[in-house]
């Protein structure tokens, strides 16, 4: 097995599970993630481990899912689609909620500075730790902590903030 089939078999689930988190949309995932591992096979030569190999890989394919959304003229899904596809079992109502919450935390995201907007993504899409964020950025773990803790207070005002005009 050569190296690069060995870092295949090992983040491929990390980087489609990224890309899922941010398109919900498993075609859209296992697209991009093909998308990802073919241009970091390209591109592997260049990665000098400045940080985990699993943060550079999630970089790609968060560059190739925003290329993807350009190029079709999409934006974030409404996720429409998934109240048709829900389990009987669930509860209308309770998921309907959930899933207009989940639109206003995102659309608030989409107006908070960087780099908290593409801190809080990467703790919460992304599954990173405040270590690998910080090396991500060059800054340390703390640092990481800090910036999330205030990119979800800043979300978490704006949201109270439009309840209140309401």
């Amino acid at each position: 097995m050569t190296e690069f089939e060995k870092i295949y078999r090992d983040y491929y689930g990390a980087v489609y599970k990224y890309i899922l988190r941010l398109s919900g949309d498993e075609s859209v995932a296992e697209e991009i993630t093909c998308e990802t591992f073919f241009k970091s096979m390209q591109a592997i030569k260049r990665f000098r481990g400045d940080c985990d190999i699993r943060v550079w890989l999630c970089q790609i394919a968060k560059n190739c899912y925003y290329t993807y959304l350009r190029k079709s003229g999409k934006t974030i899904s409404t996720e429409d689609e998934e109240l048709t596809r829900l389990p009987s079992d669930v509860h209308l109502e309770e998921k309907t909620v959930q899933r207009d919450e989940a639109m206003r935390i995102r659309r608030e995201l989409h107006k908070i500075p960087e780099p908290y907007k593409e801190v809080f993504m990467w703790r919460v899409f992304g599954d990173l730790s405040f270590k690998q964020i910080g090396n991500i950025f060059g800054k340390t773990e703390n640092w990481a902590c800090v910036t999330y803790h205030r990119a979800k207070n800043m979300i978490r005002s704006k949201i109270e903030e439009s309840d209140s005009d309401e």
